[in-house]
């Protein structure tokens, strides 16, 4: 879909940093953020709720759910965005080990991916977007202006991802963490809707030895005509 809004789009695995750097860039341009993954965690966190599973049989009743009501991503006070369904604030619930072990089932389901696809088209039809994913330049914003893949080694994703847990108190080792992550790369890039891949004209951008500030200026040499 074409429109005479800017979309700046950040593809990549878990851990890359593909949150943290498209946050800060949408309060830089004031721009709307959009967190593609966290809409397909809510699908999850909606079906484990309603204590169904997370396979083909179960498609309809999950799109069901998660086209009920409208997602909202809201700036607080910390720099960050809250996710909101439904009015319903599920920023904490989303990140749980119980909902990233099963989002990238949920996310291969066709119906599933279908409808979130065309709310994130109407999205970034509606307002400049910085938007995140792991299929946003290659099927859901094929024409967006700025297309940026970001990668980082397994041992550091997870690292991240870890540290990212504990400050939710939860409970989980490192190396469960791990083999999640691990685990999520092989289903995402093997799916057979919308797997994960590199968009040919998108912008490469390893993050593993780099900080947020330098992946930042990275990504402003390039989106400097907004």
């Amino acid at each position: 879909m074409r429109t005479n809004k800017i979309s700046v789009v950040f593809d990549g695995p878990a851990g890359v940093g593909k949150s943290t750097i498209a946050k800060t860039l949408a309060y830089r341009l004031n721009f709307q953020y959009i967190d593609t993954g966290a809409m397909y965690r809510t699908a999850t966190l909606l079906a484990l709720e309603h204590s169904l599973p997370l396979e083909a049989d179960s498609e309809r009743a999950i799109v069901d759910l998660v086209t009920a009501y409208m997602f909202r991503f809201v700036p607080d006070c910390t720099g960050s965005f809250r996710t909101y369904y439904g009015g319903r604030d599920v920023s904490e619930l989303i990140r749980s080990e119980a909902v990233s072990a099963g989002v990238s089932l949920v996310a291969k389901l066709p119906g599933v991916r279908n409808a979130l696809t065309e709310i994130q088209r109407q999205l970034a039809a509606e307002s400049d977007v910085v938007m995140e994913g792991r299929d946003i330049g290659t099927v859901v914003l094929p024409h967006a202006r700025y297309k940026f893949f970001l990668t980082a080694s397994a041992d550091k994703r997870a690292e991240r991802r870890y540290l990212e847990l504990k400050q939710t108190s939860e409970e989980v080792s490192l190396e469960a963490v791990r083999t999640n992550i691990l685990t999520r790369d092989h289903l995402d890039s093997t799916r057979a809707v919308a797997p994960l891949s590199i968009p040919e004209d998108a912008i490469v951008i390893d993050t593993t030895e780099l900080t947020i500030p330098e992946v930042l200026d990275k990504v402003l040499s390039v989106v400097n005509k907004c």
